[in-house]
């Protein structure tokens, strides 16, 4: 079988993510792919592990015609990902799903693919790059975990014979391929069904190079697989970081007034907040706070007020931002706590709606969204209501 010559590594490595599958086994209202998962859905992980890779070009996610809504949830948290393609819709069975993602890649010329379940969404970086690295000598590559259980051969509810286990192992993804070889294969077999793309590639003729892979890699088909890879996400997350935020916006004079942004609500008040944005104290306080903890700078330096883009643009956009790096960097935001410091507008009517709405801005459940407010008992530019002012604590969890 003549395969396609050793790609260089500095040629493009496209990702397909398939996730066209309805999970009929993992049961409830959703499929298992966009089920909650820590701050995020399981697809938002899956797919981070791989826009987050240095060695990845381009992710391509095929996707159930119906599911477009479910998709755009998911991404949601990941933010602006040049690396992100549109998704393509599957096809009926996974096998039509990754022929049809692959016939998409075409055309950003990929050398090298690998092709992963939209449930497994805790592939590390280094499993990454022992797949891509051994796409250098061979033309596929398949990640394993050899079988330690001891093995029964069961029919009609009876135990029969023991198999024996060596040489037996649980095949994972990402499974590799050089490129114009899978989508080769993929063409030759349409119509028939085959277990896997490695499967595949062995209908093919391809040799298939065996990396190492990972116990902790599972595929989410249970509802007790998710939690195990909620626990097993958390035990990643040992990097515990708070940063602090703090911002204030002045008054103009008393007017015509309706309200304020604070905390993403509008807020009664007879004064406008003066700012380049919507003046948000509450959310730029916040987003600052996040930046800090994971320093990654300031919300002047992501969104500065030099630029006629975010002339009166809504502050939760700033914030989404700064939540979507923490997801890019595997990493979850585990509290945020606001403060508001003003004589008015009173902030107590409107704290249930402020905590919701930080709440949903940065897919946390809202006993982890704190606001308070207080006052400087008439002392300074606050105590003379001449602006608000606002001071935040996130506190961040990345991978150790």
């Amino acid at each position: 079988m003549t395969t396609s010559p050793v790609s260089d590594t500095s040629s493009p490595v496209a990702v397909l993510v398939v996730a066209a599958g309805r999970g009929h086994r993992f049961g409830g209202d959703l499929p298992k792919q966009y089920a909650p998962l820590g701050s995020a859905h399981v697809l938002t992980h899956t797919l981070a592990a791989f826009l987050a890779h240095d060695g990845v070009s381009h992710v391509l996610t095929a996707i159930h015609p119906d599911d477009r809504e479910l998709y755009d949830a998911a991404v949601l948290p990941l933010g602006a990902q040049p690396k992100l393609l549109s998704p393509v819709h599957g096809g009926a069975e996974r096998q039509d799903s990754v022929r049809k993602g692959l016939e998409a890649l075409e055309k950003h010329a990929p050398s090298k693919v690998l092709i992963q379940d939209g449930a497994r969404p805790l592939a590390t970086a280094a499993l990454i790059t022992r797949v891509i690295d051994a796409l250098d000598a061979a033309p596929a590559a398949l990640p394993c975990v050899a079988v330690t259980d001891t093995l029964k051969r069961v029919a009609d509810g009876q135990v029969g014979e023991t198999v024996d286990r060596s040489g037996l192992a649980r095949a994972q993804t990402p499974q590799g391929f050089r490129y114009a070889d899978i989508l080769a294969a993929h063409k030759r077999v349409a119509g028939q069904a085959l277990t896997d793309d490695a499967a595949v590639a062995e209908h093919a003729g391809l040799m298939i190079a065996l990396v190492e892979g990972g116990e902790d890699n599972l595929k989410i088909t249970t509802q007790d697989d998710l939690a195990r890879a909620a626990t097993l996400m958390a035990a990643r997350l040992g990097d515990v970081r708070t940063g602090s935020g703090f911002d204030v916006h002045r008054f103009d004079a008393p007017g015509t007034a309706t309200g304020i942004m604070l905390c993403g609500i509008n807020v009664p008040h007879d004064c406008d907040t003066v700012g380049h944005s919507d003046a948000d104290v509450g959310l730029h306080a916040l987003t600052d706070a996040i930046l800090g903890a994971i320093g990654a700078g300031d919300i002047g330096e992501h969104f500065p007020p030099s630029d006629p883009q975010w002339k009166g643009a809504a502050s939760w956009k700033f914030l989404a931002h700064a939540a979507s790096l923490v997801t890019q960097r595997g990493g979850v935001i585990a509290n945020a706590d606001i403060t508001i410091i003003c004589e008015r507008p009173k902030v107590g009517p409107h704290r249930p709606a402020m905590r919701a709405r930080v709440a949903e801005i940065l897919g946390l459940d809202e006993e982890r969204v704190s606001v308070k407010a207080t006052t400087t008992e008439a002392l300074g530019f606050t105590g003379r209501r001449e602006g608000i002012a606002a001071q935040a604590i996130a506190t961040v969890r990345l991978p150790s």
